[in-house]
């Protein structure tokens, strides 16, 4: 299975340079509405693009698989361990990928990458509960919801560029996720990873600290295990009250700045809305060409 991916790679390597054209201004998708409980972490009133330097458009962050569709049959769920042939490769694809965004991913992130492809169907959903729904000619504005509290694995990374953050604060968080904790075993993940972003005063220019986090599964959060990494924390933080507003794509300065922009113009300012505090979830791997997210805003009160 996995000579296929110097095709793939290919075909990544030709969007990723695609991409670089790519008018954020212009491009708006529709996604469905968001996943219920039982399926399942800069105010800008302008629609102008933020400024990104340098910025790649094929992420890292979410990289908990290649490509679903050539994955699935032979690796994902799959106990045997991999070959070591088939390993290399397996590496080998990440570190090609994660290069387009000066990214490293060093060889000891062999066995968290197993690991996380071959239980990336086993992902349990954040749970919530829907206050209201806001439609427009029959498509999802936005949707406000109430998550429950409960305990998060969390890591801040401070890199040059947004999209270096959350990738290399996800790999902290895969590790924890795959044995480097005081359970000593794979422990799951959730869905969605949240990344919380500040802005300063000028409503545009990103804080460079970027905090990563991962709901605890549900079989977790009465007694949390403990990261080996000081650098993650888990933290049990109250109960959190957000104005969800769905995107597809990548996730960059650019695009995430767009989406807010994008969310205050149907809503108008609002008080009671953190106005310096967003949050951006993230629920597909990039093997998805229009991948799922989200923009969230955070409400002051529940």
């Amino acid at each position: 299975m996995l000579h296929r991916y110097s095709d793939q790679l290919q075909d990544l390597m030709r969007l990723h340079e695609a991409l670089q054209h790519f008018d954020a201004g212009k491009h708006q998708q529709k996604v469905p509405s968001g996943t219920s409980r039982t399926s399942g972490c800069f105010i800008c009133t302008t629609t102008r693009p933020f400024n990104c330097q340098s910025m790649a458009l094929i992420s890292l962050e979410d990289l908990e698989a290649l490509d679903d569709e050539e994955v699935t049959d032979d690796i994902t769920d799959n106990p045997e361990p991999m070959g070591e042939e088939d390993s290399d490769r397996l590496l080998a694809q990440w570190q090609a990928v994660a290069s387009t965004h000066h990214v490293a991913v060093p060889p000891e992130m062999t066995g968290p990458i197993q690991e996380m492809t071959r239980n990336s169907q086993q992902r349990e959903r954040l749970p919530y509960d829907v206050i209201s729904q806001h439609e427009k000619m029959g498509a999802l504005q936005f949707e406000e919801r109430v998550y429950p509290a409960g305990h998060w694995a969390c890591v801040t990374r401070s890199e040059s560029l947004y999209e270096q953050s959350i990738s290399m604060g996800f790999m902290k968080l895969m590790r924890f996720i795959c044995k480097e904790n005081s359970a000593g075993r794979y422990l799951g993940m959730t869905v969605p990873v949240v990344n919380s972003i500040r802005v300063a005063e000028d409503g545009r220019t990103f804080h460079k600290e970027v905090e990563t986090a991962m709901f605890l599964p549900g079989g977790l959060q009465s007694s949390p295990p403990r990261p080996s990494d000081p650098d993650i924390a888990v933290l049990h933080r109250g109960p959190i009250r957000v104005i969800a507003r769905p995107f597809l794509g990548t996730t960059t300065e650019v695009t995430v700045g767009r989406q807010i922009s994008l969310l205050w113009e149907a809503l108008g300012l609002d008080d009671h809305i953190h106005q310096d505090h967003y949050m951006v979830a993230v629920y597909e791997n990039p093997g998805v060409p229009q991948r799922r997210n989200e923009i969230w805003f955070i409400r002051r009160h529940l």
